[in-house]
């Protein structure tokens, strides 16, 4: 038997919504403040997945104001397939608010976006028997409305439907006519650990839906789980029949309450039916493949050299893109970034990063600042949450900012010129999740060695001209977490700007 390793999407892809086109299956998944917005990705067999674009890729579409705050933004998108059309509907938060879009291809062009005037968020899409387009979105429980696909003017008023089975927060829900009962699958119990989904049916629209008599259907709650805030789901029936759904789930390491830096990511799990009622599970690590042909795409590349006038779909940047700051046309070879605040700290920094997608890891990139320049290397949570490693005027300095308070951790003399910065992620050494640490077995240090404390370690430094690592500082990855920072996104690595216009020759993001 064939196995395959999740999560299929790792690193920070949150609310996944999947549709299938013959033997093509697409994903979205949330992106909050960075753009381009609502990655989209493609697979053949559920497994692999490549990203082929955004949904929401220039001005027109997306416009948010530095103002916005972090985790505002994009959120749960649906994405769909009918009529020989992809359709893709979401919220703006602190934004245009809910949006439709649609494309003959799900690598774009995407329309620009029409307004759809239902309050709340996660809107869902789905057409009944007689062509009425349904939009099913969260605002005080669940709602639904028929709605003018075209125009997005609602064709009535809205009315409640379901609302789950009485924990906080419905949301995230997806509508389906299977057979012969309308589904209703939803999210309940907040997005952390109590993340949990229910399921109702009905004979027609709007309702009255039945719950499951057992929901949630799916939870790892109160479990020792490796995967935990398990939900925000969506169902896919495989062109082998068989049936699957995407959902979000976070891995967590170290100690109580155990912290997940990459964010929420995209998991898959089959799906059974019994009494016809959908009840998905188990989600494992590692778990029996589907029964398709295996399609694994070329590895995205580690390494960008920057020797294209057009950055590779992988690359994102903060509330805008603005081509005026960060050009690739402007030195051969380099991107560089013209610096539009003077810290990370600020909501108009110039920043280009890729989400962070694997526990260990290595972040190299090579930067001249030139006279009068400032910038680096920067793992990034949100403005208030992130560590640096930067370069000015002969100088290096490692710097952390933890809530309120910024702090040089360490600083050093390098001569003038190129300089290598790096950060390494390690996980080595840390607790796992599923060890019991008992005071008695402390006696001043874990045992076996294990360290008790975040999910991770960052090295912050820079390279000699010998190739050595000198490390400035080592810092607890706690502090690069939802667990403490709050918010719904996950850790960005990339390069920044915050004086003058440093040009970085290269970057480099690969496995440890």
């Amino acid at each position: 038997m064939a196995y395959f390793d999740n999560p299929v999407i790792p690193g920070f892809s949150p609310d996944p919504s999947i549709c299938r086109v013959g033997e093509d299956y697409y994903v979205a998944t949330s992106s909050f403040e960075y753009v381009p917005g609502v990655p989209l990705w493609h697979s053949r067999d559920l497994v692999h997945w490549r990203l082929i674009g955004h949904a929401l890729d220039r001005p027109s579409q997306l416009a948010l104001s530095d103002a916005a705050p972090s985790s505002c933004g994009v959120y749960a998108p649906t994405l769909r397939h009918h009529d020989g059309r992809f359709w893709m509907i979401t919220t703006v938060v602190a934004g245009a608010g809910n949006i439709l879009v649609t494309a003959d291809d799900p690598a774009g062009p995407w329309s620009d976006p029409v307004p759809v005037g239902i309050p709340g968020i996660d809107p869902d899409l789905t057409w009944d028997d007689e062509g009425n387009c349904w939009c099913v979105f969260s605002h005080d429980g669940i709602r639904g409305v028929r709605i003018d696909q075209n125009t997005g003017e609602l064709l009535g008023e809205p009315v409640e439907m379901w609302s789950g089975s009485g924990l906080q927060y419905p949301e995230g829900p997806h509508l389906y006519r299977i057979g012969d009962w309308w589904y209703l699958l939803l999210s309940e119990g907040g997005t952390e650990r109590g993340h949990a989904m229910s399921v109702a049916r009905a004979r027609s629209l709007p309702g009255p839906f039945e719950p499951h008599p057992d929901n949630p259907v799916l939870s790892h709650r109160s479990t020792g789980h490796p995967v935990q805030n398990t939900g925000h789901g969506d169902l896919v029936q495989a062109h082998d029949g068989t049936w699957w759904m995407v959902l979000l789930g976070t891995r967590p390491r170290g100690d109580t309450p155990g912290y997940h830096g990459m964010g929420r990511e995209t998991f898959l799990a089959p799906v059974r039916w019994e009494d016809e009622w959908p009840l998905p599970g188990p989600l494992e690590l590692r778990a029996p493949a589907p029964d398709l042909v295996p399609h694994p795409w070329p590895v995205e590349p580690h390494r960008d050299g920057f020797d294209s006038l057009a950055l590779a779909p992988c690359w994102v940047s903060l509330r805008r893109d603005d081509p005026s700051t960060v050009r690739l046309d402007e030195r051969p070879g380099h991107l560089v970034l013209h610096a539009l605040a003077d810290g990370m700290d600020q909501p108009g920094a110039t920043f280009v990063g890729r989400r962070q997608r694997d526990p260990d890891c290595s972040a190299r990139t090579r930067v001249d600042v030139g006279a009068g320049g400032r910038g680096g290397l920067a793992v990034r949570l949100d403005e208030a949450h992130h560590y640096q490693v930067e370069t000015e005027d002969g100088t290096v300095r490692a710097v952390a900012r933890i809530g309120p308070v910024r702090q040089t951790v360490a600083e050093r003399t390098v001569p003038p010129g190129p300089l290598t910065l790096r950060v390494d992620v390690t996980t080595t050494g840390v607790l796992p999740p599923t060890v019991t640490v008992r005071p008695e077995d402390l006696d001043g240090a874990a045992p076996s060695g294990l360290r008790i404390g975040g999910p991770d370690t960052l090295r912050l430094g820079y390279e000699t001209d010998d190739g050595g690592f000198e490390v400035l500082a080592e810092l607890d990855g706690r502090y690069l977490t939802t667990e403490v920072a709050g918010g719904f996104t996950g850790r960005v690595v990339g390069m920044y700007a915050t004086q003058g216009a440093p040009a970085f020759d290269w970057f480099e993001l690969r496995p440890a």
